[in-house]
């Protein structure tokens, strides 16, 4: 049993430590998409990230003087010319958007007005197509800024509906391209559930902190006060963030969350140099870094809609899926580390310092990439 613990131990460690820089935050893009209207005529607004678009459009239609003209307006940070470099180009974007975004069975007539705007502090631009539908339409399909495309990874279009007495949200991604508008709240429940797993599943960061909870924990008590102190903070600031109450740049939220991982993990080699368990002092700072992880949390979700019951329920079922990834991540590790520290309590405390350090030094490395 004790081979078995630290080959688990081990296994799990190396999973995390070594995976692919790539899951971490970054490289990624979120499209935002509002569907309004009647079976046989929708409306939809589509928010893009402004430089991802221009460099995406003129590379799928080999326009390179949108390219010139969309960079160099971008460069300057001017509104007015990215807009109109879209507007000169509105044929090229047309084809670009159309060819990847869908409404089925239905006709869009091109956007010929593109205005800017900004989300986490980042350019975007928003077009309107309108659809004429035969019949209403049963699946709208998003597969704008494909990992095949080369530029970012993870692309995920969150979409809100209110078509032919339907309201709903959605979230779709490479996996999940399409939605019916009609779709029952347990089909939604999932796609959310979905997504909240994936993200902390996929982000590395987030991960790591956990680690370095489990790791500076001595008794069952100490990594569930822990954990439940990380999430309660952060369902709080995820909700505020995610709702517009509160915001943050992303520019100052994530080198802190990548600060907060060395820290939590300095702490526990700190209470191992002086052989002493963990303090209230841990709770406190796990619950003001907790803070900061759920606007990132909040961030990745990208919505900033007006409140909404809709709205709401997407949030929480989004945090259910956070939640239950970090409680299987604890149930998965913690008793490993526990079978191990009873077997053999200095090799328990050598890996667990191990674990700690090697956590710290990469909580490091981000926090110096991210300023």
């Amino acid at each position: 049993m004790f081979r078995l613990a630290v080959v688990g131990l081990a296994a799990a460690l190396l999973t995390v430590l070594f995976a692919p820089a790539a899951l971490a935050h970054g490289f990624s893009s979120t499209v935002y998409l509002t569907v309004t209207g009647e079976p046989t005529r929708v409306d939809t607004k589509l928010e893009l990230e402004y430089d991802l678009l221009v460099v995406s459009a003129a590379d799928a239609e080999g326009d390179d003087a949108l390219f010139r003209a969309g960079t160099a307006a971008f460069d300057d940070g001017d509104d007015t010319a990215m807009a109109a470099a879209l507007h000169d180009h509105a044929a090229a974007v047309n084809r670009y958007v159309t060819e990847r975004f869908t409404v089925s069975g239905c006709t869009a007539a091109p956007a010929d007005v593109f205005t800017m705007g900004e989300r986490e502090g980042v350019p975007y631009a928003t077009l309107q197509l309108h659809w004429a539908c035969p019949s209403a339409p049963s699946a709208i399909r998003a597969t704008l800024f494909s990992d095949e495309e080369g530029y970012v990874k993870g692309v995920k279009t969150i979409a809100t509906y209110d078509l032919g007495g339907h309201r709903g949200s959605a979230a779709l991604d490479s996996q999940h391209p399409a939605f019916a508008p009609g779709q029952t709240w347990y089909q939604r429940f999932w796609e959310f559930f979905r997504l909240g797993a994936e993200h902390l599943l996929t982000g590395i960061d987030h991960i790591l902190f956990l680690l370095a909870l489990i790791a500076g924990s001595r008794r069952l008590r100490d990594v569930v006060l822990a954990a439940t102190s990380f999430t309660l903070a952060h369902s709080v600031t995820f909700i505020l963030a995610a709702l517009g109450v509160v915001s943050a740049p992303a520019g100052l939220v994530e080198p802190v969350i990548a600060l907060s991982i060395a820290v939590v993990a300095a702490l526990h080699l700190w209470n191992l140099r002086r052989d002493t368990p963990p303090s209230n002092l841990r709770l406190l700072v796990v619950f003001a870094f907790g803070l900061v992880h759920g606007l990132g949390f909040a961030g990745a979700l990208g919505i900033d809609e007006p409140f909404s019951w809709t709205l709401l329920w997407s949030l929480l079922v989004f945090n259910v899926g956070i939640e239950v990834v970090q409680l299987g991540i604890i149930a998965a590790t913690f008793p490993l580390l526990m079978v191990l520290r009873r077997k053999a309590p200095a090799t328990g405390r050598w890996v667990t310092g191990v674990v700690a350090a090697g956590v710290a030094v990469m909580g490091l490395v981000w926090f110096f990439q991210r300023i």
